[in-house]
């Protein structure tokens, strides 16, 4: 394979595509039905990685990849964070005054409801924002107008009636960067970002005295999410992030009395800091 390749969940034009045109400029981008089969087609050597969206600033976490990960047999290599800026797509021909629908995924519909409420417009449920451009531009109808991004108006020939229509200018999207290979940043390497997932034992405090471990040896966690393990209510899995290097003696430290109180503790990936969450943590967000 000579040219690099990246895989993606969604159709051309995605937030995704954007998000790994962004982060490997340059780089093929293959699109994917399914986070499943983004990961398939990275464990079967047909891309060199994949960007998988984990968590937005409004949204929330993105449902399915805490489960899918860890049994992924893939890695977390680095990270992305994509501002999302949804622009109002219609067919040549269109105009604001000729609207009366707004295609879009029903998160983008959630995020635009200013929109909505002053142009009038009635939102319509579709798959995804670049499918629903691609579904305009089939259609040609000046009434109904796309919820998608920039790039997907340069793919499906549509016009930008406007720019940034999101309600909230902070919509973000976090990406994790996968990989077939296990790859680690020099242990030396400055803000270092270790994701790992765990299960605790069924005993009393078992989560407070896990995590224990981490306050005292100083070692900052960013994320603590918990999810349901099989549909049961009594097994619960946590997907944590931690600043610092998996092989630095204060999070080693921090590990070793974790998995004296888990049942299951598997390091998904050590990456460098992208450049967005520091800007945050020095403004203090």
């Amino acid at each position: 394979m000579t040219a690099k390749t990246i895989a993606f969940q969604g159709m051309p034009g995605a937030y995704s595509d954007l998000a790994c045109r962004a982060a490997y400029p340059g780089w093929t981008t293959l699109p994917c039905a399914s986070f499943e089969a983004a990961m398939a087609a990275l464990r079967e050597g047909r891309c060199d990685l994949a960007m998988l969206p984990c968590e937005n600033s409004l949204a929330g976490r993105v449902p399915d990849i805490h489960r899918l990960l860890p049994e992924s047999g893939l890695y977390v290599i680095g990270e992305h964070f994509q501002r999302v800026e949804h622009c109002l797509l219609a067919p040549k021909g269109a105009t604001l005054a000729t609207l009366k629908r707004a295609h879009s995924h029903p998160v983008a519909l959630g995020q635009i409801l200013r929109l909505l409420k002053d142009r009038n417009l009635a939102p319509v449920i579709e798959a995804d924002t670049a499918g629903a451009a691609q579904l305009i531009a089939q259609r040609g109808n000046i009434e109904d107008a796309a919820v998608a991004s920039e790039l997907a108006a340069e793919i499906y020939g549509l016009e930008i009636l406007l720019r940034n229509v999101e309600d909230e200018a902070h919509n973000t999207t976090r990406f994790y960067v996968m990989s077939r290979d296990r790859v680690y940043p020099p242990l030396e390497a400055p803000d270092t970002v270790t994701t790992f997932v765990f299960r605790v034992r069924s005993v009393p405090a078992a989560l407070y005295k896990a995590l224990g471990g981490f306050a005292t040896n100083g070692v900052n966690m960013t994320k603590l999410e918990s999810y349901m393990v099989g549909g049961r209510f009594s097994a619960t899995q946590f997907l944590c992030d931690v600043d610092g290097h998996p092989d630095s003696p204060a999070l080693r430290r921090a590990f070793e009395e974790l998995e004296f109180f888990t049942k299951e503790f598997r390091i998904l990936g050590a990456y460098p800091a992208h450049a967005y969450r520091l800007e945050q943590a020095a403004a203090g967000d």
